[in-house]
């Protein structure tokens, strides 16, 4: 049988994430309001992939997993990144 380990999190620890989050969207609302160009989008990504990453990192627990599964995770995301590079350069390019 495999035994779990429980990881206790504090209360101010997923406030201070949840704050970062409304903050963030705030950002990302200010920078669609903002006439950036095509820094515009790469900003949006940022700060999407930023989002992403703490609700990854604290709210489904990946700070306190194994090393094997953080670079598994990392993969997929990597290519989806090169993915969305490409298409971007793709399209800024023709």
């Amino acid at each position: 049988m495999i035994e779990q380990e429980n990881h206790i999190v504090s209360t101010k620890t997923f406030v201070s994430v949840w704050i970062a989050l409304l903050t963030l969207t705030a950002v990302t609302v200010t920078v669609a309001k903002a006439d950036l160009g095509a820094f515009s989008t790469f900003a949006a990504i940022v700060i999407a992939s930023v989002k992403a990453s703490l609700v990854l990192w604290f709210f489904m627990h990946l700070k306190y997993e194994k090393m094997l599964l953080k670079l598994l995770l990392l993969v997929p995301i990597v290519t989806l990144a090169v993915i969305i590079g490409m298409t971007f350069i793709d399209v800024w390019y023709r």
